[in-house]
């Protein structure tokens, strides 16, 4: 087969989230951006496509979710979020992604062209495997398949026990509580040390070696091949799982990360980073104010955290990753400068996951994955026209957009 070439012109074309060409125009060939700028020399035979009134933008990546793993979160045969057991490393979650969920093209039709497939349940739920958001089966989805391994970090929060007369059950003391996250503190150490013991004894040679899948998927975890992602919200929590990874010299990324903005200077300084997942949660106590959270990524941002934001995880977010745009762009009315937010859904998520080399931005030699759109992405006014994914033109259609045309060509007495 011959070289494709093809070249787009729009209005403007956001190449990072402080640069940009106005008009511009970017050369596409063979699914990678081989030229990019104002008025590039067009090859021969090169098909020119004008989008003289739109603006293109990198294509957006969720830094989380369970899309095709989540169908109808109500319908418990339509979720496969997680796996039985507490300690399920070898789990990848990309294998179990359905192609054909109706919910991967309702978040591509908005700009998202790249999700994170992440495993639920358990303590260490498995590893997450980055996704295209097109293909013919999964196999041509997957674009890494073991991006991170799991943890669950517990919770250090304290309850007061309150007595029930409807419950039977003795509701646990703050003594019983805090031993119960000692004990599974405890259990983290020693599943990791355990992990080591294993890779030792397989690099040791020994006749008895027995390979075992689980302890197989540990290995690039402590060696520092594969990062791991602890999802932790709580401030002390935040704080003691960072520092449990310090002491391991474990590379991580935090995820959840509700409380991360109280030490944002910190987490820059260790170069923690971190998927924030709660711009939209409701402030802890009636007493505080409707923006707490909304200017979180403004103070990790301004701190020099490396930012990216996302969803929180669950069936029930999977049907509103389309919204993701607008998650980023809430902050940007509280503090969280547009070129942040921009870096946040896009080149920020790409270094999170390892995969800045290949997209996040637009330039030479990247993946030409790209949107179209009418206006600023960041605007919920604005329109999603066109997606290009490693320089294929795939279809915006939905069940929303068939949907919204069969109600409109209802027939009318």
């Amino acid at each position: 087969m011959g070289e494709t070439t093809t070249l787009y012109r729009a209005k403007k074309i956001q190449v990072t989230p402080s640069q940009f060409f106005q008009p511009g125009e970017i050369l596409i060939q063979n699914g990678k951006i081989r030229a990019i700028g104002n008025s590039i020399k067009t090859p021969k035979g090169c098909k020119i496509i004008e989008w003289k009134n739109s603006e293109i933008y990198p294509g957006l990546i969720s830094p989380g979710s369970s899309l095709g793993l989540a169908e109808i979160n109500a319908l418990r045969p339509t979720r496969d979020l997680s796996e039985v057991g507490t300690h399920t490393p070898a789990i990848e979650a990309w294998v179990a992604v359905n192609p054909d969920s109706e919910l991967i093209p309702v978040a591509r039709a908005n700009g998202i062209t790249h999700s994170l497939i992440i495993p639920m349940g358990g303590m260490i739920s498995g590893t997450s495997g980055l996704l295209q958001l097109h293909g013919w089966g999964i196999e041509e989805m997957v674009i890494k398949k073991r991006v991170a391994l799991h943890l669950w970090w517990p919770g250090h929060g304290l309850s007061i026990p309150q007595p029930s007369h409807k419950s039977k059950t003795k509701p646990k003391s703050i003594a019983d509580q805090d031993k119960e996250r000692i004990k599974r503190i405890t259990e983290i150490n020693e599943y990791f040390d355990q992990a080591i013991a294993y890779q030792k004894l397989k690099q040791s040679g020994d006749q008895s070696f027995v390979q075992i899948p689980s302890w197989e998927a540990m290995i690039p975890v402590v060696e520092g091949k594969v990062p791991i992602m602890i999802h932790a919200d709580e401030s002390r929590q935040i704080k003691a799982a960072v520092q449990w990874a310090q002491k391991r010299e474990y590379q991580i990324i935090l995820s959840g990360a509700r409380d991360s903005w109280k030490h944002a200077d910190w987490l820059a300084e260790n170069k923690i980073p971190v998927i924030f997942r709660h711009i939209f949660s409701a402030p802890p106590h009636r007493s505080s104010p409707h923006d707490y959270y909304f200017k979180a990524p403004g103070i990790l941002a301004r701190a020099g955290v490396s930012l990216s934001i996302g969803l929180p995880l669950g069936g029930w977010a999977t049907a509103n990753q389309r919204n993701l745009p607008y998650h980023a762009a809430h902050g940007v009315a509280h503090g969280f400068s547009r070129e942040k937010a921009l870096a946040s859904i896009t080149i920020e998520p790409a270094k999170a996951l390892g995969m800045e080399k290949e997209m996040g931005t637009l330039q030479v030699g990247k993946h030409a994955t790209f949107l179209c759109a009418s206006g600023d992405i960041l605007d919920l006014r604005t329109r999603v026209e066109k997606i290009v994914i490693q320089g294929i033109e795939v279809s915006v259609e939905s069940r929303h957009t068939r949907l919204n045309q069969r109600y409109k060509d209802r027939p009318r007495r």
